[in-house]
């Protein structure tokens, strides 16, 4: 089963890192968006709040949240 496109916001720390190895390993292709080359903090701030943490994932329409809501959703949905 595949994921429908996925979007993923990172800054490139662990979480992130720990973030893409999760969706690779589901066999899903996603779509990274990086800190301060496809987005600055403020933009970041304005769409996930000024308390959201790196990485923020995005399934389809769908905001999931962080890496661990993230591991919850593809849980929940039987994809790992």
């Amino acid at each position: 089963m595949s994921l429908p496109s996925v979007i993923l916001y990172s800054n490139n720390n662990q979480e992130c890192d720990r973030a893409k190895m999760l969706l690779s390993s589901v066999g899903g292709e996603f779509l990274e968006y990086t800190l301060d080359k496809d987005f600055n903090q403020t933009d970041f701030d304005s769409e996930f709040g000024s308390h959201a943490e790196y990485p923020q994932v995005a399934i389809g329409y769908k905001h999931i949240g962080g890496l661990k809501e993230t591991l919850h959703y593809l849980n929940n949905e039987g994809l790992l």
